[in-house]
């Protein structure tokens, strides 16, 4: 009897948390998404034309999956180069390879470089800022072809948490105008990240 009440105790323990889990990435990502919505519908941070804003309601998302929220192992390279990262203009900014990610999605095992912006870090308020662009199998179908991003900070130990359901499209998938950096070939994953913002012509 002790053993069942015990075997009960942890099942609702995990079931718990779980919930909890689920609830705090539905709110999270709501969250970002209304973000994302209002920032895109704004005369001054938005990418889209006068036109194309009146038009637009939503960005389309893939629904919120918490297999693509992953808890990856964080390996800080103190020594990273700097190099310039290709983008889809003659700008090349300077990156410096800051880490790199290495987790397990749907029993794989991936691994991606992150980046630290030399001169967005010497801004306020971006001294923590990480940049992960990275391109998957979904690119040029249900997503932007020129790859997504996923915007994230320097951890305090030794792991880092991946939402791809948080993973956007840059401005160039909109409008032209913009300096969009292209994923280096070392982020190319073999596999499809259905997570995050697509990608539909009737908003370009």
């Amino acid at each position: 009897m002790k053993i069942k009440l015990t075997l009960i105790i942890l099942l609702v323990s995990i079931s718990s948390f779980s919930q909890k889990k689920w609830n705090f990435l539905i709110a999270d990502n709501l969250q970002f998404r209304d973000e994302m919505n209002a920032q895109y519908k704004d005369s001054v941070h938005s990418p889209l034309s006068k036109e194309q804003r009146n038009e637009f309601n939503a960005l389309p998302f893939f629904p919120i999956d918490t297999i693509y929220y992953v808890t990856a192992k964080f390996v800080h390279i103190k020594q990273g180069k700097s190099f310039q990262m290709l983008t889809s203009t003659k700008r090349k900014p300077t990156y410096k390879v800051y880490g790199k990610v290495l987790f397990t999605l749907r029993d794989s095992n991936f691994e991606l470089m992150v980046y630290q912006n030399e001169s967005l870090i010497k801004k306020e308020g971006y001294e923590n800022y990480l940049f992960l662009p990275f391109n998957d199998f979904t690119n040029g179908n249900e997503t932007y072809g020129g790859g997504r991003y996923l915007d994230l900070k320097i951890p305090t130990e030794d792991k880092l948490v991946l939402d791809f359901n948080k993973a956007y499209n840059p401005y160039c998938a909109y409008t032209d105008g913009y300096s969009c950096p292209i994923p280096p070939k070392e982020n190319s994953l073999q596999t499809y990240i259905k997570a995050g913002v697509k990608y539909s012509v009737k908003e370009n």
